[in-house]
C-alpha cells in the first residue's frame, strides 16, 4: 500500500478520534435519545473502515490489535448477563432495572441495565466490523500485493 501524506494522515488521525468520540456520546446517550449501543458502534466501526482505507489491515491491527473473537465474546457476554439480570429481580429478560445512589458531593446517580447491554452491543458491533475488514480486508491486500 503506498505511503499516504502529512496532510492525509493529520486530517485521518483528526477525523478517526472526532469519530470514536462521538460514537462513545452516542453510546452513553442513547439511553434518553437517539443512539445507543448499535448506533454508537456503527459511527466506531466506520471510523475504523475509514482507518483501514487509508492505510490498510495493519493500519486498524495497531489502533486496535485485540481478537475480533475477543471482543464479539465479550460484548455478546455483557449483553446475555445483562437481560439475565432481569431474572434476578424476578422480572422477564432483558426487563430494564433502575439503580440509584446518594453520592455525598455528586448527588443521586442513576444508573440502569440498558447501559451494560448497550455496551455489549456496542463492543459486538465493532468487534463485527473488525472481521469483516480482517477477513476481506487480507484478500484485498493480497490481491493488491500480487
Amino acid at each position: 500500500m503506498p505511503r499516504s501524506s502529512l496532510i492525509l494522515d493529520t486530517v485521518l488521525d483528526v477525523i478517526f478520534r472526532t469519530a470514536l468520540l462521538f460514537s462513545v456520546f452516542l453510546l452513553f446517550a442513547g439511553h434518553n435519545a437517539p443512539g445507543g449501543g448499535f448506533v454508537g458502534g456503527l459511527v466506531a466501526g466506520a471510523a475504523l473502515v475509514l482507518r483501514y482505507v487509508a492505510e490498510g489491515t495493519d493500519g486498524v491491527d495497531r489502533i486496535l490489535p485485540l481478537p475480533s473473537s475477543r471482543l464479539l465474546g465479550a460484548g455478546l457476554l455483557l449483553a446475555v448477563l445483562t437481560g439475565a439480570g432481569g431474572w434476578i429481580w424476578d422480572d422477564a429478560f432483558l426487563a430494564s432495572t433502575e439503580l440509584e445512589l446518594h453520592v455525598p458531593v455528586l448527588g443521586t446517580l442513576k444508573a440502569t441495565t440498558a447501559l451494560p447491554f448497550d455496551i455489549g452491543v456496542y463492543t459486538v458491533v465493532i468487534g463485527l466490523v473488525l472481521v469483516v475488514l480482517r477477513t476481506l480486508g487480507r484478500e484485498g491486500d493480497a490481491e493488491d500485493a500480487t
